[in-house]
């Protein structure tokens, strides 16, 4: 994603309960930072149910700043906005309610933007440079059988481009297929960009061939291949007892769903710098990051 919107509820006691250490708005928080997401904006709802308190509000703001710094964002460059999903207030029009709201602002390497409502702050998200260069992935979210037209995967393309005419291959099948014509929302694209959620149809495949957790990628430039294992950086948020060499979780990756097994600890890191902390340790935790190489159970 290239923004992530952190809902706080302000009513007393679940405002609390969402920031203590085990809560949701503290994990959804730390996940969003892990998963690679930059910007924030932070919505504070339910503001009818505190009789539109400005103290409260900035109550919540002051206690929400300190974690999400902790987390890893800057609070300086996150739209703090008081809202009522319920009632509408200050999600499309400024709100009567809160006078004594005069409007969020928050500073980026683009200067400062200022703003008054939840929309406001969605619009002044700053657009991602999107990696169109590369070589194309696009992980399968489906594969659908369409009538008079033939197979269709689907999938959002994550890198490169994707277009009629192109050959590409599927990993980790091997099956390889000329695209035909590339779809959004029901109307014919040139291109598949980076960010784009598309249809495509394939020549000579059958449905069975290809399914959910597939990666196309372009035959002629640098074709996805199937790991035998892998590094990856593990953060872990929650986890009863320790994680050592041999613990097999499922692994969600993109649209691939494998059980992968830990097959050594490679170091532990810090979880906002990435640096080094140890080498080779025996266990992690939860709180704790760590290298680790992963070793699938089935091709991925």
């Amino acid at each position: 994603a290239d923004c992530a919107i952190l809902i706080i509820a302000g009513g007393t006691g679940e405002f609390e309960a969402g920031i203590s250490k085990d809560g949701q708005t503290r994990e959804h928080a730390l996940l969003a930072f892990t998963l690679g997401v930059r910007q924030l904006i932070v919505a504070v709802n339910k503001m009818d149910t505190t009789k539109w308190s400005e103290d409260r509000f900035n109550e919540i703001i002051k206690e929400t700043s300190t974690f999400i710094k902790k987390v890893g964002y800057n609070p300086k460059s996150v739209a703090f906005v008081p809202i009522s999903g319920w009632h509408g207030d200050n999600m499309l029009e400024e709100s009567p309610n809160m006078p004594w709201y005069k409007g969020w602002t928050k500073e980026t390497k683009a200067g400062v933007t200022k703003g008054k409502t939840l929309l406001d702050a969605i619009d002044a998200i700053e657009p991602p440079i999107r990696p169109s260069d590369k070589p194309l992935r696009l992980p399968l979210q489906d594969v659908y059988k369409i009538g008079g037209i033939g197979t269709v995967p689907v999938g959002r393309v994550e890198t490169g481009i994707i277009k009629a005419g192109m050959v590409v291959t599927f990993a980790p099948s091997a099956v390889t297929t000329e695209v035909k014509s590339v779809e959004m929302h029901h109307e014919q694209l040139a291109e598949g960009k980076p960010g784009d959620n598309v249809g495509f149809n394939v020549k000579n495949v059958s449905v069975k061939d290809i399914r959910r957790g597939n990666v196309a990628s372009d035959s002629k430039n640098d074709p996805a291949k199937e790991a035998a294992s892998f590094n990856a950086q593990v953060i872990v948020l929650n986890h009863p007892g320790q994680i050592g060499a041999g613990y097999a979780p499922v692994l969600d990756c993109h649209t691939a769903h494998i059980a992968c097994k830990f097959s050594e600890l490679v170091e532990k890191i810090d979880r906002r710098t990435g640096k080094k902390i140890e080498d080779a340790p025996k266990f992690v935790k939860s709180g704790d990051a760590c290298i680790a190489k992963l070793v699938p159970s089935k091709p991925m």
